[in-house]
């Protein structure tokens, strides 16, 4: 079995690989143990008596949405709690402190998530957390009122009109009427819905009537 080696080189510049080598697997190991070992990460995590959940959070408000770059994990309100786990659980027998982040879906099937998952691993072994647990819950269901009013301010800078709040306008019955959604860059009500889907599945396509620019709504639900 043989492994071509990828194009771009693993660190250093970036300049384009116009040809590549084709690796067998003793030297595919050597190679993939070289780039893991230039991740840099803290030299040890806390101590298990010093784990802090506070050092956690601010962590992850480090780790962003890969759909909408501009908001965090945490402006989303997908993480609904940190504990610490005995090390048992994560089948270490060292020093490290274990830790369980739990996390909802925006929507059953969000293909961010993985990539989500990955960050917040990321994120949290550049501080010393190498044991980390990503437990996804779909039960309550996520809401757009879980939103933070300071994400929701991000978005609407961003170009992407913020949910509207659901118990007072939002309809999740299907081909409800449009929403009263204001343009986020005039902030008329004079827009209407172009689609159901926007760039991604959470957001709707709509149009404003004044200013005539096209922008994303994410859907309140």
């Amino acid at each position: 079995m043989v492994i071509a080696q990828n194009l771009y080189p693993a660190s250093g510049n970036f300049e384009r690989v116009n040809s590549f080598k084709v690796l067998n697997m003793q030297e595919f190991s050597s190679y993939n143990l070289s780039i893991k070992n230039e991740i840099t990460v803290s030299s040890k995590a806390p101590p298990l008596e010093e784990f802090g959940e506070a050092a956690i959070w601010q962590i992850l408000e480090t780790v962003c949405d890969p759909e909408v770059p501009v908001l965090s994990i945490l402006d989303l309100g997908i993480v609904r709690n940190v504990k610490q786990l005995p090390y048992t659980l994560l089948g270490n027998e060292g020093t490290d402190v274990g830790v369980e982040i739990i996390i909802t879906p925006t929507y059953s099937g969000c293909p961010a998530m993985d990539m989500i998952s990955m960050n917040i691993k990321l994120a949290m072994a550049e501080q010393g957390y190498k044991n980390v647990k990503i437990t996804f819950i779909l039960s309550p269901a996520w809401t757009t009122d879980w939103m933070s009013e300071a994400g929701k301010e991000k978005l609407k800078a961003y170009g992407i009109a913020p949910p509207n709040i659901r118990q007072q306008v939002c309809n999740n019955n299907l081909f409800a009427p449009d929403e009263a959604v204001a343009c986020p860059h005039c902030n008329s009500f004079h827009t209407h819905r172009i689609s159901e889907f926007g760039s991604t599945a959470c957001k709707a396509l709509y149009q404003c009537d004044d200013c005539k620019e096209p922008f994303d709504y994410f859907k309140c639900h």
